[in-house]
């Protein structure tokens, strides 16, 4: 029912990007966290697979070996679709037997992607290629660019109706966390969303209370001038990038 690329990018990053024919996909297919991984559960999803996934990744156990154990504990392993890439940017993938065409996954360093029910491989291989193709990217950026890529080829063979956008960036809450639920252009929307996201949402998290800076920053003047700084940096970026 789904399609998702999981990464890690040069700066230890997570994110999961995901899109589907089914309501509010976002809401029980990604998971990542800080210093540990990134995952999607999808097909007949079993969201129980994911706590345990991190945990042995926070462990630096083998992916591979990991997800081998949690699927022979699932009687239903079948008709799941599960991948991962841990925090040295190794990747796990597990695409059932009973998961519906089309269906598969791609493996690379640093990232996956996988899906079912899509128009054909064409989905998962434009996606892989846009994410390679786009390393100069802000991250998040990337996977809405690589998920936009799969759509483009086809996407879900059902058509679009929800997709979600989750980051993690080295602290204990997401630096991005983006749902659209139910909508006509689920990805169209959810970069609409992403964009809005940069006017204060994503200056302001900056500020807030860190593993490095765990008070944060609380004087409102100084939040506003980090708000400037920001847009101040996306704009040199944008002219050097010219």
């Amino acid at each position: 029912m789904t399609w998702s690329i999981v990464a890690r990018d040069a700066n230890g990053h997570f994110g999961v990007a995901v899109a589907s024919k089914f309501f509010a996909v976002g809401a029980l297919c990604p998971h990542a966290q800080s210093g540990v991984g990134a995952l999607a559960t999808q097909a007949l999803v079993n969201p129980l697979l994911a706590a345990p996934a991190l945990a042995g990744m926070a462990k630096q156990r083998v992916p591979a070996e990991l997800l081998a154990d949690l699927l022979a504990a699932d009687s239903g392993s079948a008709h799941r679709q599960f991948h991962m890439v841990d925090a040295l940017g190794r990747a796990a993938a597990h695409t059932g037997g009973e998961c519906i065409d089309w269906c598969g996954h791609t493996m690379h360093d640093g990232f996956s992607v996988a899906g079912n029910m899509l128009a054909g491989p064409q989905v998962i291989e434009a996606t892989a290629d846009s994410y390679a193709a786009n390393p100069a990217l802000p991250f998040a950026q990337r996977l809405l660019t690589a998920l936009a890529a799969g759509e483009a080829a086809g996407g879900d063979k059902r058509g679009k109706q929800a997709a979600a956008l989750l980051v993690f960036n080295g602290q204990d809450y997401p630096a991005l966390d983006i749902r659209v639920d139910d909508h006509a252009e689920p990805i169209l929307e959810l970069q609409r969303l992403y964009d809005v996201s940069l006017q204060r949402f994503q200056p302001f998290v900056t500020c807030l209370p860190s593993r490095e800076h765990p008070s944060g920053t609380t004087d409102r003047q100084q939040i506003e001038a980090q708000i400037e700084r920001f847009h101040a940096a996306r704009k040199a970026a944008s002219q050097a990038g010219a």
